[in-house]
């Protein structure tokens, strides 16, 4: 693929260069260069429904949207005037007439967009009169992850673009005409439709109407760590939002290689299994069926497993013993358990969960292209000319 060639605009008087084909936003927010926006999601495809992006770009009429409009060379962008404020607090008293004010989320800071623009623009809800607040309609709960709250919704659109664009799954439509309009998830309500709670929609709503509701009455979270799913092997990267020791909740990271800031239901809300109470803190260990386990600690669990280990080679030799490891685990975790079994076991026997079902095409990749593994990752489908698929699977 050809690299893009570059061109050069003045944002704010700053000289700003980036490839051809760039939106005017995202060259603002290339140099630190602070954009409103509702609707500008990161991960889906410029739409321009909110209009805070509007910017003023000399010689042309009007405000164009910026996320929607691409950089040219020698274009001079001015991102903030009085007509602009003016402009954009005009737009957020127009949002604030048809959404709920009085809603915990609208409280939440960095949950509610609207809510942190409408301080910073320092524009009332009572600006305008109130259009329909939805308020007779009710959350719709009955996800078991998240909840939304249509009377906290502003029809920016993020939330439809998230489900059709990044999951593929078309469950959520815009019904009714003017004050009427909502979002709809198909024809009666989340658990009915067609969504898979892969959470997508819940991450892109600047407003709150869609939010977890392990997070709805929950303080803000004092600290974010960075962590790899624990289930399947393709190692999505994800945040992991806490208040304490408790977790409020987690959510995909943009800057994930594998992921790009998706996730599935299982990365995105299985998460409780970390504080369930069955779950097993301490090892266990009983001599028989028919015993009952007890508690051991960890350090004479460790000794009872190398004493079996030990005392089976000693019976039927080296090779008596063998390790299986896993594509869930880190690339870390499996150079250990290598070592181990070459080191420790004093033998190669070592195989992995998925040897079984991808052994034909492992076989297969490493006699044709000399390596067993994929040669590529999922994103150069995007840049690729020509894709040939062979068979089903």
């Amino acid at each position: 693929m050809e690299e893009k060639s570059k061109i050069t605009l003045t944002i704010d008087g700053k000289k700003v260069t980036v490839p051809a084909g760039t939106a005017v936003l995202k060259a603002a927010e290339s140099v630190g260069i602070k954009v409103p926006t509702l609707c500008s999601v990161s991960g889906l495809s410029p739409f321009g429904s909110c209009r805070l992006c509007a910017v003023d770009i000399k010689g042309k009429k009007g405000y164009p949207a910026s996320c929607t409009t691409l950089a040219e060379d020698g274009m001079d962008v001015t991102t903030k005037t009085d007509a602009l404020t003016s402009m954009r607090a005009t737009i957020i008293g127009l949002y604030l007439s048809d959404h709920n004010a009085r809603s915990t989320a609208f409280n939440k800071q960095g949950v509610d967009k609207l809510k942190d623009l409408a301080e910073e623009f320092n524009v009332k809800a009572d600006m305008f009169p109130k259009g329909s607040d939805h308020l007779a309609l009710g959350p719709d709960g009955s996800n078991p992850y998240f909840r939304f709250d249509p009377s906290l919704c502003v029809l920016c659109a993020a939330c439809t673009r998230a489900c059709d664009e990044i999951q593929g799954t078309f469950a959520l439509t815009f019904e009714g005409r003017g004050f009427e309009t909502l979002m709809k998830p198909g024809l009666q309500n989340f658990m009915d439709s067609e969504c898979v709670s892969c959470g997508a929609c819940v991450k892109s709503c600047p407003t709150g109407a869609l939010l977890e509701k392990s997070y709805l009455n929950a303080d803000l979270p004092d600290k974010t760590t960075a962590t790899v799913c624990a289930y399947c092997g393709v190692g999505c990267a994800l945040k992991v939002e806490t208040k304490g020791e408790n977790i409020l909740r987690v959510v995909p990271d943009e800057m994930g290689a594998a992921n790009l800031g998706h996730a599935c239901v299982k990365g995105r809300f299985a998460w409780t299994y970390v504080t369930h109470r069955d779950r097993i803190k301490k090892p266990l260990y009983r001599n028989k069926i028919t015993e009952t386990w007890k508690e051991i600690s960890w350090e004479e669990a460790i000794k009872k497993v190398a004493s079996e280990l030990k005392r089976i080679q000693a019976k039927y030799g080296k090779r008596a013993i063998a390790a299986v490891s896993s594509a869930h685990c880190t690339d870390e975790e499996n150079y250990l358990m290598q070592k181990l079994t070459r080191a420790a076991f004093g033998n190669n026997n070592l195989d992995n969960c998925a040897r079984i079902c991808h052994a034909p095409s492992g076989y297969g990749l490493g006699i044709s292209l000399g390596t067993g593994a994929g040669t590529q990752d999922f994103t150069s489908v995007l840049s690729s000319d020509v894709i040939l698929v062979i068979g089903s699977n």
